[in-house]
């Protein structure tokens, strides 16, 4: 399970790329296929600077995939009933390091990339619309294909889609994360779990890292 939850966390990585470029924000299926495809020529083409300086995946990560994620809406997901114990000043602090918990994890699953090739789901959505399921299959030689579910919502205010959350064998990644820091925030408080989290995405990089 946790090496099928990592190359999912690879494909999630795939399709949270470069949003600074001219990308459709407004077609959540066109826009999973011309993220997919960017970041996977990206992988591709700076492999000698990754392999020289494993922490240059986060930068990857924090330059191309988070302007993609709703990471606001994601990271209060995770706080859950906690959310109104919170201040603002609480909630911002959380937030900015669930940004950084993200870089790290998504930085790690593309670590583990490979040559792997995707076939993303297509389809129409209505212009009434706010969530939309995406299936994407991870097609790798001699290895059984993994199937994932993604998530996207669209943003009421702006009409841009953001992935929010990723399916894998009908795990939910938010609600597993939602699981594990909101009991976390309500034995240890917010400002704790927030330290916790900045602490785990200190932790130095290195080659071996990167091969596990």
């Amino acid at each position: 399970m946790k090496k099928l939850l990592i190359s999912g966390l690879l494909v999630l990585a795939g399709t949270w790329a470069p949003l600074v470029s001219a990308l459709t924000l407004n077609e959540p299926y066109q826009l999973m296929t011309e993220v997919a495809q960017n970041t996977f020529d990206r992988l591709n083409s700076e492999q000698r600077q990754i392999k020289a300086d494993p922490k240059y995946l986060r930068t990857i990560v924090r330059e191309e995939m988070l302007p993609g994620v709703d990471v606001r809406f994601s990271a209060f997901r995770v706080i859950g009933k906690q959310l109104n114990n919170t201040t603002p000043a609480q909630r911002d602090a959380f937030v900015n390091a669930f940004s950084e918990y993200l870089v790290v994890t998504y930085a790690d699953a593309l670590a583990a990339y490979d040559q792997q090739t995707l076939d993303i789901g297509k389809g129409n959505v209505g212009k009434d619309d706010q969530l939309v399921s995406i299936p994407v299959s991870v097609l790798e030689p001699n290895k059984p294909t993994i199937n994932l579910e993604f998530k996207l919502r669209k943003n009421n205010r702006t009409g841009e889609w953001k992935v929010f959350d990723m399916i894998a064998e009908g795990i939910s990644l938010l609600s597993a994360k939602q699981s594990e820091l909101s009991g976390l925030i309500r034995q240890k408080g917010i400002d704790n779990v927030t330290q916790d989290l900045l602490a785990h995405t200190n932790k130095p990089v290195t080659a071996l890292e990167r091969k596990e």
